[in-house]
């Protein structure tokens, strides 16, 4: 593996078509009219995947969906420009694809972009607690992932203030917009005012500067959704790389740790992965991690330790960086979902665990 990233250098096709999300079909017809000029209309089929709250997700093949060839089409969800960079995105699309950690990326559109089908199937939730599949599968591909080393002279500073502080100025905005509007009176009923918010992202930053986590290549956004299994090879790959970018090494993987709560519609924290499955995994992981850097592969119970206390802590601040944008979701988004909801369960998960995190320190757990 070339040591440093950069993806293929090539400049993206990028097609002036504009796809209806409401009938998408004449859109992505004309899509594949250049990407896929051999298929006869008649015969190409669509499969929309309905797992994403922001995006749409069709599938288009002809044949079988799991043949090569298939392309995804991927429509942004409205308003989505506000908080997701799409050229940062294409960027991180031909990272992973260098590295033989992501699918092609064949073009991008007016509102989407259209990249290849990766064969397999979304990983179901109870396959995440098999040690088989999160330790020897997805801890070890976040390994390969985050070992990944930037460009010489590329900036590696971690986006999450800058992503956090980004979210609270479009909440503000909103809210200053329309402050008597309904919906805004009823969202802050429902979680914190504005001034907590920034109040508590400071708090949060001075304490998490403080805990040495290194900055690398992170995915940022692994729910189960974003995994695909392939059962056949023994492989997974992780998929969507909206919100990838550098990051601390310990918010990717609470952040995942986090997505074991997760459901389509509603959060269960009973669900978070027990402290043994968790130091499993780390264990896995930093294996991964250290050879694909290079260095011996024996990992400590020292080394777990530190991480797993440095996992709880970014843990906070998955919860807290989602609560902010599932209220701009909750503002902006067409898509019907009780993104309220899930912005007081994300928020009040992270209030609930804050003072216990912010005391752990590795000496507790050794003594």
């Amino acid at each position: 593996m070339d040591p440093e990233h950069g993806g293929s250098g090539d400049q993206l096709l990028h097609l002036d078509v504009a796809v209806d999300e409401r009938e998408p079909r004449r859109g992505i017809l004309d899509l594949l009219s250049k990407l896929r000029p051999e298929w006869k209309t008649p015969h190409i089929q669509m499969k929309t995947f309905t797992e994403g709250i922001t995006n749409q997700l069709i599938g288009c093949y002809v044949g079988s969906l799991q043949e090569p060839g298939c392309v995804l089409v991927r429509l942004y969800g409205r308003m989505t420009e506000l908080y997701v960079n799409r050229d940062r995105e294409v960027e991180m699309f031909q990272v992973f694809q260098a590295h033989g950690c992501g699918p092609e990326i064949y073009c991008s559109f007016q509102n989407g972009i259209c990249y290849e089908f990766v064969r397999g199937n979304v990983l179901e939730d109870e396959l995440l607690r098999q040690p088989s599949i999160y330790s020897r599968l997805i801890a070890a591909e976040m390994g390969k992932i985050h070992s990944i080393q930037p460009k010489r002279g590329q900036p590696t500073e971690p986006q999450l203030w800058t992503k956090m502080s980004h979210f609270l100025t479009l909440m503000k905005s909103s809210i200053t917009r329309n402050p008597a509007e309904q919906s805004s009176r009823l969202l802050f009923e429902i979680v914190p005012s504005y001034e907590v918010l920034l109040e508590e992202m400071e708090s949060l930053k001075r304490h998490l500067s403080q805990t040495d986590s290194p900055t690398v290549l992170c995915h940022n956004d692994l729910l189960t959704k974003n995994i695909i299994y392939n059962c056949q090879e023994g492989s997974v790959k992780f998929i969507d790389y909206e919100y990838a970018d550098y990051n601390y090494q310990a918010f990717d993987i609470g952040n995942h740790f986090n997505e074991f709560a997760e459901g389509v519609t509603d959060v269960d924290y009973s669900l978070y992965p027990s402290r043994e499955l968790q130091r499993d995994w780390l264990t896995a992981y930093l294996e991964s991690y250290k050879r694909s850097t290079g260095h011996n592969v024996t990992v400590s119970d020292e080394e777990v330790t530190k991480l797993y206390v440095q996992v709880c802590k970014f843990s906070l601040a998955s919860n807290f960086f989602w609560g902010l944008w599932a209220i701009l979701q909750s503002r902006f988004s067409s898509i019907d979902f009780d993104f309220q909801r899930y912005a007081k369960a994300r928020l009040s998960y992270y209030f609930e665990k804050k003072e216990e995190y912010f005391e752990l320190t590795p000496s507790q757990l050794t003594n």
